[in-house]
């Protein structure tokens, strides 16, 4: 049994000042998600793709984890903290996103 790993939240205030900032964002959703509206600059890996594609996710930094409302991006985010990666989950996830009126990205490229 792994053991529970706390996982720093934040909200899309902190998101977008870290995306402000050069922050790392990774998105968690399928490809369908993102394509209809991303984060702007986040990179995409799909939870089901995660363990093999986790050697992808920046290991020097904070990494800001993003799904729909937040449930599978703290799934992700405990998987790759109990790697040694740094990561915050982003609360309410792209749904608070887009809520707060923020800008989106559209399609399959990060950016």
């Amino acid at each position: 049994m792994q053991p529970e790993v706390a996982v720093p939240q934040v909200t899309v205030d902190e998101l977008a000042a870290a995306v402000e900032a050069g922050g790392a964002v990774l998105d968690v959703r399928m490809p369908d998600e993102f394509a209809e509206a991303h984060v702007p600059g986040a990179v995409l890996i799909p939870l089901p793709e995660l363990p093999e594609r986790a050697h992808e996710v920046p290991a020097d930094q904070l990494v800001h984890v993003i799904c729909r409302s937040g449930g599978r991006s703290q799934k992700a985010c405990e998987f790759l903290a109990a790697r040694g990666h740094r990561v915050a989950n982003v609360a309410g996830g792209t749904l608070a996103w887009i809520e707060s009126g923020r800008a989106i990205t559209t399609g399959t490229e990060a950016g």
